[in-house]
């Protein structure tokens, strides 16, 4: 499948533009962030997040494999079953999903947790 961001070109706008681009968004973090674990069933990722819609998390998957993030395997099974995986380009961003959920870690501790450390 043909990526979808052909205006980032070598040597020409910003990396991190580039970057936002493809996992930018409020859940495509999350969606990678999940499958960092390996293998998971579009089912298992909607009980691990519990607020995106059917059709929002669909669009993120689909959005996710179309940039090579992700890739979408069909079991020939009754019904149907698809599970979705990291591709090596999607696990290249481990350090830095990992990093962002250590950060958002931080800026989401209890308040009292922040006032303690505050304190020191």
């Amino acid at each position: 499948m043909a990526k979808r961001h052909t205006n980032y070109t070598r040597g020409t706008g910003c990396p991190v533009e580039a970057a936002l681009e493809i996992i930018g968004g409020k859940w495509k973090g999350g969606v990678v962030y999940h499958l960092l674990s390996g293998e998971l069933r579009f089912m298992e990722l909607q009980r691990r997040m519990p607020t995106v819609s059917q059709r929002i998390l669909s669009k993120a998957l689909r959005e996710l494999e179309a940039d090579g993030v992700i890739l979408r395997t069909v079991y020939p099974t009754v019904p149907p079953q698809v599970g979705y995986r990291l591709t090596a380009d999607g696990e290249s961003l481990r350090a830095a999903v990992l990093s962002l959920r250590e950060w958002g870690a931080r800026r989401v501790a209890p308040p009292q947790a922040a006032l303690a450390t505050a304190a020191e």
